[in-house]
């Protein structure tokens, strides 16, 4: 019989499995008054990005986009501390790591091509060259008659 996890929808090609996160919930220095003090609402969102599948080129981009948050092991750890209440720091966590792995998953734009300018954009800028030159040269000084 298949075991039946739930998955979440990154795009058209990638899925990624629940099992591949992990939450732990640590007090937040965020808003919440004193209640911060009490409640661990903030979520810190590790995602097991080795293990979950990803074509290479993919996980290779995410590790670059994520910066500071990729750990040597290939995870990403995300924190989520900006709303009052865990549920929605967990909401909150899991967005931005959705954001990170759709963004990762889009293929870089092609290299620019060197391209030459025209022949009259050429011939445009240097006579607004000379214009601006001729302009320049009668801001001189002043000679007495």
């Amino acid at each position: 019989m298949e075991e039946s996890r739930s998955k979440i929808r990154i795009n058209n090609r990638i899925w990624i499995d629940e099992s591949d996160l992990e939450e732990s919930f640590i007090r937040s220095a965020g808003p919440g008054g004193q209640n911060v003090n009490k409640v661990s609402t903030a979520v810190q969102l590790r995602f097991y990005a080795v293990r979950a599948g990803l074509p290479d080129e993919v996980l290779a981009r995410l590790v670059t986009l994520a910066g500071q948050r990729a750990t040597k092991d290939g995870e990403v750890l995300i924190e989520a501390n900006r709303f009052r209440t865990q549920e929605r720091n967990r909401q909150d966590a899991r967005e931005r790591m959705v954001a990170l792995i759709a963004k990762a998953a889009e293929p870089p734009p092609p290299p620019r091509r060197k391209t030459r300018p025209t022949k009259g954009s050429i011939e445009r800028r240097l006579k607004e060259k000379s214009g601006r030159s001729g302009v320049k040269k009668l801001r001189g000084k002043v000679q007495g008659d």
